[in-house]
Protein backbone atom coordinates (compact mmCIF):
# COMPACT_ATOMS: atom_id res chain seq x y z
CA UNK A 1 0.00 0.00 0.00
CA UNK A 2 1.30 3.28 -0.82
CA UNK A 3 -0.12 6.90 0.21
CA UNK A 4 -1.96 9.04 -2.71
CA UNK A 5 0.85 11.68 -2.02
CA UNK A 6 3.18 8.99 -3.10
CA UNK A 7 1.51 9.31 -6.64
CA UNK A 8 3.08 10.37 -9.53
CA UNK A 9 3.18 9.86 -13.50
CA UNK A 10 3.63 6.38 -14.96
CA UNK A 11 2.88 4.80 -11.33
CA UNK A 12 0.59 1.48 -11.49
CA UNK A 13 -1.93 0.66 -8.80
CA UNK A 14 -4.88 -1.21 -7.91
CA UNK A 15 -8.16 0.38 -7.01
CA UNK A 16 -11.66 -1.06 -6.55
CA UNK A 17 -10.54 -4.19 -8.29
CA UNK A 18 -9.69 -2.14 -11.40
CA UNK A 19 -5.85 -1.59 -12.26
CA UNK A 20 -4.60 2.29 -13.09
CA UNK A 21 -1.96 4.23 -14.39
CA UNK A 22 -1.41 7.96 -13.14
CA UNK A 23 -1.65 10.05 -16.82
CA UNK A 24 -1.56 13.10 -14.49
CA UNK A 25 -1.07 14.02 -11.22
CA UNK A 26 -1.91 17.46 -9.14
CA UNK A 27 -1.23 18.29 -5.76
CA UNK A 28 -3.45 21.11 -4.09
CA UNK A 29 -3.18 22.45 -0.76
CA UNK A 30 -6.42 24.25 0.15
CA UNK A 31 -6.33 27.14 2.53
CA UNK A 32 -7.46 24.78 5.25
CA UNK A 33 -7.87 21.13 5.66
CA UNK A 34 -6.41 18.05 4.32
CA UNK A 35 -4.66 18.95 0.70
CA UNK A 36 -5.94 17.28 -2.24
CA UNK A 37 -4.54 15.14 -5.00
CA UNK A 38 -6.34 15.53 -8.35
CA UNK A 39 -5.58 12.75 -10.53
CA UNK A 40 -6.28 11.81 -14.76
CA UNK A 41 -5.99 8.01 -14.33
CA UNK A 42 -6.21 5.35 -17.39
CA UNK A 43 -8.10 2.02 -16.62
CA UNK A 44 -5.56 -0.74 -17.78
CA UNK A 45 -8.11 -3.06 -19.02
CA UNK A 46 -10.28 -0.97 -20.76
CA UNK A 47 -8.48 2.03 -21.73
CA UNK A 48 -10.84 4.52 -20.31
CA UNK A 49 -9.61 7.41 -19.05
CA UNK A 50 -10.68 8.94 -15.53
CA UNK A 51 -10.46 11.67 -13.32
CA UNK A 52 -9.99 10.95 -9.24
CA UNK A 53 -9.67 13.43 -6.59
CA UNK A 54 -8.28 12.06 -3.47
CA UNK A 55 -7.58 12.97 -0.01
CA UNK A 56 -4.37 13.41 1.61
CA UNK A 57 -4.11 9.97 3.58
CA UNK A 58 -5.81 7.82 1.46
CA UNK A 59 -3.83 4.90 0.43
CA UNK A 60 -3.81 2.51 -2.68
CA UNK A 61 -2.41 -0.78 -3.45
CA UNK A 62 0.88 -0.31 -5.91
CA UNK A 63 1.69 -3.00 -8.54
CA UNK A 64 4.82 -3.75 -10.53
CA UNK A 65 3.81 -4.90 -13.94
CA UNK A 66 5.79 -7.60 -16.04
CA UNK A 67 7.27 -6.42 -18.90
CA UNK A 68 9.31 -8.35 -22.19
CA UNK A 69 10.07 -7.53 -25.67
CA UNK A 70 7.79 -7.84 -28.66
CA UNK A 71 7.03 -7.40 -32.23
CA UNK A 72 4.45 -5.15 -33.54
CA UNK A 73 3.19 -7.27 -37.05
CA UNK A 74 0.11 -6.19 -38.20
CA UNK A 75 -3.55 -4.87 -38.19
CA UNK A 76 -6.44 -6.67 -38.58
CA UNK A 77 -9.75 -5.05 -38.28
CA UNK A 78 -10.08 -3.49 -34.47
CA UNK A 79 -6.76 -5.73 -33.41
CA UNK A 80 -3.37 -5.17 -33.46
CA UNK A 81 -1.04 -8.23 -33.74
CA UNK A 82 2.69 -8.70 -31.82
CA UNK A 83 4.65 -11.29 -31.37
CA UNK A 84 6.89 -12.19 -28.56
CA UNK A 85 10.39 -11.84 -29.55
CA UNK A 86 11.37 -14.79 -27.49
CA UNK A 87 8.54 -17.46 -27.97
CA UNK A 88 7.81 -16.10 -31.38
CA UNK A 89 3.74 -16.76 -29.96
CA UNK A 90 1.61 -14.34 -31.80
CA UNK A 91 -1.23 -12.59 -30.11
CA UNK A 92 -3.76 -10.08 -30.32
CA UNK A 93 -4.30 -6.43 -28.44
CA UNK A 94 -7.87 -4.79 -28.78
CA UNK A 95 -7.88 -1.02 -30.23
CA UNK A 96 -8.78 0.59 -27.14
CA UNK A 97 -5.61 -0.35 -25.36
CA UNK A 98 -3.19 0.88 -27.63
CA UNK A 99 -5.53 4.39 -27.83
CA UNK A 100 -2.11 6.54 -27.42
CA UNK A 101 0.24 4.42 -29.19
CA UNK A 102 -1.43 3.88 -32.46
CA UNK A 103 0.06 6.94 -34.22
CA UNK A 104 3.68 5.90 -33.88
CA UNK A 105 3.16 1.77 -34.73
CA UNK A 106 5.53 0.88 -37.15
CA UNK A 107 5.19 -2.75 -38.88
CA UNK A 108 8.13 -4.49 -37.20
CA UNK A 109 8.69 -2.18 -34.31
CA UNK A 110 9.93 -3.75 -31.58
CA UNK A 111 7.95 -2.54 -28.07
CA UNK A 112 7.75 -3.60 -24.23
CA UNK A 113 4.34 -5.29 -23.74
CA UNK A 114 3.22 -4.49 -20.01
CA UNK A 115 0.91 -7.59 -18.30
CA UNK A 116 -0.32 -7.92 -14.85
CA UNK A 117 -0.29 -11.54 -13.45
CA UNK A 118 -0.46 -12.94 -16.58
CA UNK A 119 -2.93 -10.32 -18.33
CA UNK A 120 -1.62 -8.69 -21.56
CA UNK A 121 -2.50 -4.60 -20.74
CA UNK A 122 -0.67 -2.59 -23.55
CA UNK A 123 2.62 -1.69 -25.00
CA UNK A 124 4.96 0.95 -24.00
CA UNK A 125 6.82 2.56 -27.32
CA UNK A 126 10.45 3.71 -27.12
CA UNK A 127 10.80 7.48 -26.43
CA UNK A 128 11.86 8.42 -30.26
CA UNK A 129 10.59 6.43 -33.14
CA UNK A 130 11.60 7.15 -36.70
CA UNK A 131 8.49 7.67 -39.43
CA UNK A 132 8.30 9.08 -43.10
CA UNK A 133 6.49 12.34 -44.24
CA UNK A 134 4.29 10.94 -46.83
CA UNK A 135 2.40 14.24 -47.39
CA UNK A 136 3.92 17.42 -47.31
CA UNK A 137 2.86 21.10 -48.83
CA UNK A 138 5.27 23.10 -50.49
CA UNK A 139 6.49 25.50 -47.65
CA UNK A 140 6.54 28.90 -48.67
CA UNK A 141 8.44 31.80 -46.66
CA UNK A 142 6.52 34.69 -46.30
CA UNK A 143 6.01 37.66 -43.34
CA UNK A 144 6.65 35.49 -40.16
CA UNK A 145 8.53 36.93 -37.14
CA UNK A 146 8.95 33.92 -35.73
CA UNK A 147 9.73 30.34 -36.70
CA UNK A 148 7.39 29.21 -39.88
CA UNK A 149 6.09 25.73 -39.53
CA UNK A 150 3.66 23.62 -41.82
CA UNK A 151 1.65 20.22 -41.13
CA UNK A 152 3.01 17.34 -42.59
CA UNK A 153 1.28 13.69 -42.76
CA UNK A 154 3.23 10.65 -41.37
CA UNK A 155 3.23 7.03 -42.89
CA UNK A 156 0.98 6.41 -40.01
CA UNK A 157 -1.26 9.21 -40.65
CA UNK A 158 -0.14 11.19 -38.03
CA UNK A 159 -0.25 14.97 -38.54
CA UNK A 160 2.07 17.38 -36.96
CA UNK A 161 3.83 20.80 -37.30
CA UNK A 162 7.21 20.45 -38.78
CA UNK A 163 9.56 23.30 -39.96
CA UNK A 164 9.00 24.33 -43.62
CA UNK A 165 12.47 22.85 -44.67
CA UNK A 166 10.62 19.57 -44.76
CA UNK A 167 9.42 17.36 -47.61
CA UNK A 168 7.84 14.12 -48.75
CA UNK A 169 9.97 11.10 -48.71
CA UNK A 170 11.89 13.11 -45.20
CA UNK A 171 12.39 10.90 -42.25
CA UNK A 172 11.60 12.26 -38.97
CA UNK A 173 12.09 11.65 -35.47
CA UNK A 174 9.25 12.41 -33.42
CA UNK A 175 9.36 12.31 -29.54
CA UNK A 176 6.59 9.75 -28.58
CA UNK A 177 5.54 11.10 -25.00
CA UNK A 178 4.43 13.94 -26.82
CA UNK A 179 4.06 13.42 -30.26
CA UNK A 180 6.18 16.64 -30.86
CA UNK A 181 8.93 16.70 -34.47
CA UNK A 182 12.21 16.33 -32.92
CA UNK A 183 14.58 16.51 -36.11
CA UNK A 184 14.80 15.18 -39.45
CA UNK A 185 16.88 12.14 -39.75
Amino acid sequence: MIDVNDLRKGVTFTLDGELYRVLQYQHYKPGRGNAVIRTKLRNLRTGATLERTFVSGDRVQDIRLDHQTVQYLYRDGDFYYFMDTETFEQFPLPDALLEEVKPFLVENMELELSSYEGERLGVELPITVDLRVIEAPPGVAGDTASSPTKEVTLETGYKLQVPLFIEEGDILRIDTRDGRYVTRV
